[in-house]
């Protein structure tokens, strides 16, 4: 089972409770992009054996949608932190690289 913690509220959420949002960080075209930056922005996504940024809303709790960073093939949890962050904290981050030296990098 996936648990989170929810940076708005504090409270520690089972999967069950948030509902998925797909890849956090995106950079979003719209009117004035070239129909290749809208094509890649609509449907290109990663999809990463590893570690990997995603946006979740707290769908039976407060509601709110937050980011959290996670490893796709076994599921550790390495943090979650607001959605309204650009990119993902230092200490966020580092706590990455301390477990996953071979770890490229988030972008």
């Amino acid at each position: 089972m996936l648990i989170l913690e929810c940076p708005c509220c504090g409270v520690k959420a089972e999967e069950t409770e948030l509902a998925p949002g797909g890849e956090a960080h995106l950079k979003r075209f719209g009117p004035g992009s070239s129909d290749e930056e809208f094509e890649a922005y609509m449907f290109a996504r990663k999809n990463p054996k590893g570690v990997h940024f995603e946006r979740w809303r707290h769908a039976y709790g407060c509601g709110k949608w937050f980011l959290a960073a996670r490893c796709t093939a076994t599921l550790e949890v390495f943090g979650t932190y607001p959605a309204q962050t650009t990119e993902p904290p230092a200490e966020l981050i580092a706590k990455i690289k301390a477990k996953r030296p071979d770890w490229k990098g988030w972008k």
